[in-house]
């Protein structure tokens, strides 16, 4: 019977060229010349009757088709990756690298302590952390998976909720020695308000509440506005420059030793999802699915709460 895949040497020198941007540098990769690279890729391209590579003397970039047929053989390599790995019964050898992006709040609140035991487990497993307010391109910027924060819109994504995490009130003792503290909802508009300004619409994000058993949303009336970065708001409330709203997984610690006071605790009830997204269509690596487990509580160390599936 003739072999059906003696070309897969020239398939691998086509994806260390496109992934390396050049013959030279994928030669570099692959220990082997840019002529050898060249020629292998002008086999493959016989065979599959279809340019992949735009090739010009100052750059080089992948046809439609070759960037198709680069995402459908990195998942075909995958696949191999891991019937050797089951085979060999080696979890514990588990490499490559995944690509993460999350918001900032979670990204310095929680999602370290749910990194430590993976990286512990998994030590020759690559971790690229992108830390940003911005709804970022989980397939166009090359990121595994994304961490997203409140409803979830319907783009085709597979998301799995984290958490729901609940929100509170604070404000420094000093700005509530001098300011007072309110004592109901209808207090607020006395107050010096640090709301945050919303990365996607650029409009203020109103305070949530429970309030006799509805369900409120309270537009503050700004004295100062924080965008970017939700964290601002609750350092400058900490130099007693009004009051927020925030998580209670970033203040606790804050007011466990007397940085921060509650107000209005009777408002409590409110909360807002965190979730993590992944693209069904796209083979995930080994190392991408064992971190999902884990956020999710499937592995090691578990998650934070417990993990339903929600509509993405």
């Amino acid at each position: 019977m003739a072999r059906r895949f003696d070309h897969v040497a020239d398939v691998e020198a086509f994806v260390a060229v496109a992934e390396q941007g050049s013959f030279t540098a994928g030669a570099v990769s692959l220990a082997s010349t840019a002529s050898v690279l060249s020629r292998a890729v002008g086999r493959l391209e016989a065979r599959l009757g279809q340019q992949l590579l735009h090739r010009t003397t100052r750059r080089l970039s992948l046809t439609d088709t070759g960037r198709l047929y680069l995402e459908q053989v990195r998942a075909a390599f995958t696949l191999l990756d891991d019937a050797e790995r089951d085979a060999q019964g080696d979890a514990e050898a588990l490499t490559g690298c995944v690509r993460i992006s999350v918001p900032t709040s979670f990204g310095h609140y929680r999602l370290p302590v749910l990194l430590q035991p993976f990286t512990a487990q998994y030590p020759q497993v690559r971790i690229e952390v992108n830390i940003t307010n911005r709804n970022v391109d989980l397939a166009a910027e090359g990121f595994d998976l994304v961490i997203r924060l409140g409803p979830l819109p319907d783009s085709g994504l597979v998301a799995r909720k984290l958490e729901d995490a609940p929100l509170c009130l604070v404000a420094a003792p000093a700005y509530l020695q001098q300011m007072g503290v309110p004592r109901t909802l209808a207090d607020l508009p006395q107050h010096r308000c640090l709301p945050f300004v919303m990365p996607r619409t650029g409009r203020l994000a109103p305070w949530v509440f429970r309030a006799q058993g509805e369900d409120v949303e309270w537009l503050p009336e700004a004295a100062v506005t924080v965008s970017d970065d939700v964290l601002g708001v609750v350092s400058l409330a900490e130099q007693g420059m009004g009051i927020c709203q925030s998580y209670d997984f970033i203040v606790h610690s804050r007011i466990a030793d007397g940085r921060l006071v509650e107000v209005l605790p009777q408002l409590r009830g409110r909360s807002r999802p965190f979730s993590v997204l992944y693209a069904p269509h796209r083979r995930q690596s080994a190392a991408a699915r064992a971190l999902i487990a884990q956020l999710t509580g499937q592995g090691q160390g578990g998650a934070l709460q417990g993990v339903a599936v929600v509509g993405a």
